[in-house]
Parts: structure tokens; sequence; C-alpha cells
């Protein structure tokens, strides 16, 4: 068996950040190279045997931290990593350490990268038979902290997965003229891209597993302490695909048009009132 990207040991978890850091360097200049945002699929990226654990584990799931079925993002579910089992729970802190973002670092060429200790919009994210998230760019900003999203990894957890099971991980281009590349969601494929307000990307195929199992994926974010004033923050940003049925996230076009029309003073006042009535 070919030795794993990243060869945290499966019992500790742990390596050495030098290690880690030396496992990114072979890939790091095709990633970088990569436009117009960076990005890369790098399959067996775990020991085997953490991701087995993983999914036995995760066969009886907790009460979902969040829910989402509307146009954009239907019959999807997350999952925090304080309310998921022991083993689950440490092998996100072992991705949110030290060596990890050592290796992301290198692999990014982004340096001072900062974990979140509160995973906002990270776990296990399950998508269900008939459930898609649609193209889109992630917030920017992570208000709690004041940081700058920067990178977003995902391990996909789907044994025996085919292209036509629906759920493929996709990447477009700014002007959503076409698609970049499209990964299927693989047992131990790691995904990984640099974010910004134009890094495109979803998974909008519908899920379609002959046996009705879900997509499933560990999802993590890293930042920044790089935001300032100067930058304008969003929230997540869907953008159709040309010939489909893909809707237009019309509230947050609303919220955003409010933005822009009210003063500051008058923004932070009226829009979570607007907000309750469905403005």
């Amino acid at each position: 068996m070919s030795t794993p990207v990243l060869n945290l040991d499966p019992d500790t978890l742990l390596m050495s950040s030098k290690d880690a850091r030396a496992a990114a360097a072979p890939y790091a200049a095709e990633y970088q190279g990569r436009g117009p945002f960076n990005y890369g699929g790098y399959d067996n990226f775990l020991n085997p045997e953490i991701l087995e654990r993983v999914r036995e584990e995760l066969k009886q799931l907790p009460e979902a931290a969040n829910s989402y079925d509307r146009p954009q993002e239907r019959l999807k579910t997350s999952y925090v990593p304080e309310r998921l089992p022991m083993y689950t729970r440490q092998l996100f802190y072992a991705l949110n350490s030290r060596p990890m973002l050592a290796f992301i670092e290198e692999l990014t060429g982004i340096k001072g990268l900062i974990p979140d200790p509160y995973f906002a919009g990270g776990g296990v994210h399950v998508v269900a038979n008939g459930g898609h998230l649609d193209i889109h760019a992630d917030f920017n900003h992570h208000a709690g902290l004041n940081l700058e999203r920067r990178v977003n990894l995902l391990i996909y957890l789907n044994k025996d997965w085919r292209e036509e099971y629906g759920g493929s991980f996709e990447v477009w281009d700014e002007n959503m003229a076409g698609k970049l590349a499209s990964y299927v969601p693989l047992f131990n494929r790691m995904c990984m891209f640099s974010t910004s307000s134009e890094s495109w990307h979803g998974n909008p195929e519908p899920v379609n597993h002959p046996d009705g199992e879900p997509r499933m994926s560990i999802a993590l974010y890293y930042y920044t302490a790089t935001w300032d004033s100067t930058r304008k923050s969003h929230t997540t940003l869907f953008k159709p695909r040309p010939g489909t049925k893909d809707q237009r996230d019309r509230q947050v076009a609303r919220r955003e048009l409010l933005q822009d029309l009210l003063p500051p003073v008058l923004h932070r006042k009226l829009a979570w009132r607007l907000e309750k009535l469905g403005f």
C-alpha cells in the first residue's frame, strides 16, 4: 500500500511539523500554478485506517447542528466536531494543529494561517439523496475572530462512489463560462482551494446513489489576520450555471442592496429587523 500524502499516525493522529511541510512540497508548484484561483485534489490523503474508524463512528450521527433545504442548498446537514464521537473529534483537532498548518502553508504558499477553534461552518457535512450545493463563493470574514478566510479543506468519506452518483466537487471560472475541474467524492480524496470572493465551487449535481447512501465529507476552513476596514464582508454568494435550472439567491441580493443603499448607522439598526420581516 502506498504511503499517504499526510502520514498521520492512526492511533495518536500526530506527526512532526517538519514532516508535514515536506509532505506538501512535491505538490506546491502545481497547486500554486493553477488559476484563476489555486486548487487541487489529492488521493490517498490520510492513512485509510483513520477514515475507516471515522466512518464506523459516524454510522450513528448526533442531532445536526444545521440543516439546509432551499433551492441553492438542498438536503444538507452539518455536524460540529464537539458533538461527534471521540476519535472523529480528535481528528478535527489534529487537522487544526500546527503540523496541519505547516502542510497547508507549504502547499498553498499562504503564511500565517490560523485554524478556527469554533469550526464555524465546518464539521462533518452530509448531503442526502436528491441534495446538492450550487456553485458559490464562501463567506469571506470570520466576524467573531475578525479574520479573513483563506483556505478550504475537504476530505471525502464515500466508499466505492461513482461519478454517476452525483455530488462531484466542481471548480468554475470567474465568469461561469466553464467548469475548470471536477472531483468525484471518493473515499480518502482531499480537495483544497484558496478562497476569495471569486473562488466559485460547489457540488451542484444532485446526489443519486442507487442504495440511497448520502454524500459525506469532512470540512475545515483556515484564516489569516489580514482583514481590515477597507474590505467588504459577505455571506455565501451563489451564482447559477449557464443553461441550468440553478436559481439566484434573491435574499442575499436584497441584503446586499440594503447594505449599499443605507448609511452604515441605519443599516446596523434596521437590517436585522428587515430580515425578520423576510426582506
